[in-house]
């Protein structure tokens, strides 16, 4: 019975930030600026290598759409991932694999009900 209810408990730790983690983390990995920019907050601290700034959504998606245009990805993997205690932000930490490099992404988003809203992403060259 302890075996089943840990199955169980287990299973549904991949919920944490609903579907929303999971569907941000899988266009990364297809180098989909739109799929990630749905859940953009209405203005986004977007870090790319030394390029930084907060930036509106519209403007922080073509960015991100310039920079998987200049890098196309291979792949992600997602490394970690965990909620703030008061279980208003989660966060993710994962390699972005390119042709030309390893990326190490950040992304943070704050949690509103069931909205999750993207504040800050970060590509960090390995």
């Amino acid at each position: 019975m302890k075996t089943v209810i840990f199955c169980v408990l287990a299973s549904s730790l991949p919920m944490i930030g609903g579907l929303n983690v999971a569907e941000i983390t899988r266009a990364i990995g297809r180098g989909d600026a739109d799929g990630i920019s749905v859940y953009f907050d209405e203005s986004v601290e977007l870090a790319i290598l030394d390029d930084e700034d907060v930036y509106s959504k519209q403007v922080a998606a073509k960015k991100l759409k310039a920079f998987f245009a200049q890098y196309p990805p291979r792949g992600y993997s997602q490394v970690h991932r965990g909620t703030s205690k008061s279980k208003d932000s989660i966060y993710c930490i994962g390699n972005l694999t390119t042709e030309q490099a390893v990326f190490r992404v950040y992304i943070y988003m704050r949690v509103n009900g069931e909205q999750h809203l993207i504040q800050e992403v970060r590509f960090d060259k390995e």
